[in-house]
């Protein structure tokens, strides 16, 4: 559609043999997220050294303990005493690089998320962390759950594990995709005075709202399947 642009831009040709692959603008805006984590967590790192252990937090640092402290008791609440301290670093990581994907089109920036050579290998490295940690703490009995409840089943029980990894990437991808698609949309083909005010509403829900929640459902998910997976019986 003229004057609609979606943001996929091809700026850096690679040749490799016969092929030509380009540096996208998905891989720019990505770097830009990965960026702007790595500083964000060096600043933090900082003001946690510096930070006197006598004293009560401020400013900075009450935005660094209620984050950490929140991730902490979601991941606790949902994978239990013996998994959350393996698998909050991991939750954690994947739940702030999603939701600063996702906010990014606040900036002008296209989300790394509504790209799905993104998507799939979040969904890929979860998928491999509920196998090994099924066959960790079930062992031979991660094998017999996939006859049951009788044999038969087995190929219905199998075509459902690897839809995980394909469920959980589609769902983060095209909930993404639809909401830079609406505002390409919406910049492209409405008239300049609308697109001062009317827009932020919708930048607050596809953007913010759904960014947000998009981020919590990935991360819940992850923590629920690799429970389930390991289905540790913990002592009350």
């Amino acid at each position: 559609m003229e004057g609609v642009d979606f943001y996929v831009h091809g700026y850096l040709p690679i040749h490799i043999g016969e092929a030509t692959v380009y540096i996208t603008t998905s891989h720019v805006c990505l770097a830009i997220v990965v960026a702007v984590i790595f500083v964000f967590a060096i600043v933090a790192n900082r003001k946690i050294a510096k930070a006197d252990p006598c004293k009560a937090p401020s400013g900075f640092l009450n935005v660094i303990e209620l984050l950490v402290e929140t991730l902490d008791n979601l991941v606790r609440d949902n994978m239990g005493k013996i998994l959350a301290p393996r698998f909050r670093n991991y939750i954690g990581a994947v739940f702030m690089f999603i939701i600063v994907c996702n906010l990014s089109g606040l900036f002008g920036l296209r989300p790394p998320t509504a790209d799905y050579g993104v998507t799939l290998p979040l969904g890929i490295i979860t998928f491999m962390l509920i196998q090994y940690q099924g066959i960790k703490w079930q062992k031979m009995g991660r094998l017999k759950g996939m006859f049951e409840p009788f044999f038969l089943f087995f190929p219905i029980n199998v075509i459902s594990e690897f839809a995980t990894p394909v469920s959980l990437s589609l769902r983060l991808f095209a909930n993404i995709l639809s909401g830079t698609m609406i505002m390409a949309l919406i910049y492209g083909l409405l008239p300049k005075f609308i697109l001062w005010a009317w827009p932020a509403a919708l930048h607050a829900y596809l953007d913010v709202f759904a960014g947000a929640l998009q981020a919590y459902v990935f991360a819940m998910l992850t923590m629920v399947f690799i429970a389930n997976a390991a289905d540790i019986q913990e002592e009350n």
